[in-house]
């Protein structure tokens, strides 16, 4: 089990605080071909998200690996399990339907949320 939620948790880790940082630092014109839904969205509103995922991608490997606050981690998973399921809500709704990420990324943090309770 331990193994498992290492794999998942440092997955998600990675891709949150790879894309988290991408929000915070690039400009809209250079988020745009990568995120069709950054124009519907105001540009401190999209900072704050990249801030947040970076924040939970911490969330998801500090407290366990230090013994401090374990019980962050999977509240760490269930902020990005909420999160993608916005994610989708804001795909459906607008022109940009394309949500097979956003359902991978939901059933990892799904499982890493599972594991993490086990740990």
């Amino acid at each position: 089990m331990n193994i498992a939620y290492w794999i998942t948790a440092g997955l998600l880790a990675l891709f949150y605080f790879y894309a988290g940082t991408l929000k915070v630092i690039r400009s809209r014109d250079q988020l745009r071909p990568m995120m069709a839904w950054v124009d519907r969205m105001p540009l401190p509103a999209l900072r704050a998200l990249g801030t947040v995922e970076i924040l939970g991608a911490t969330g998801l490997v500090l407290p366990p690996l230090t013994g401090i606050a374990p019980s962050l981690a999977p509240a760490a998973a269930i902020g990005f399990v909420l999160l993608q399921t916005g994610a989708i809500a804001v795909h459906l709704t607008g022109e940009d339907r394309r949500i097979a990420l956003n359902a991978g990324l939901t059933a990892t943090a799904a499982v890493t949320v599972w594991l993490a309770v086990r740990l």
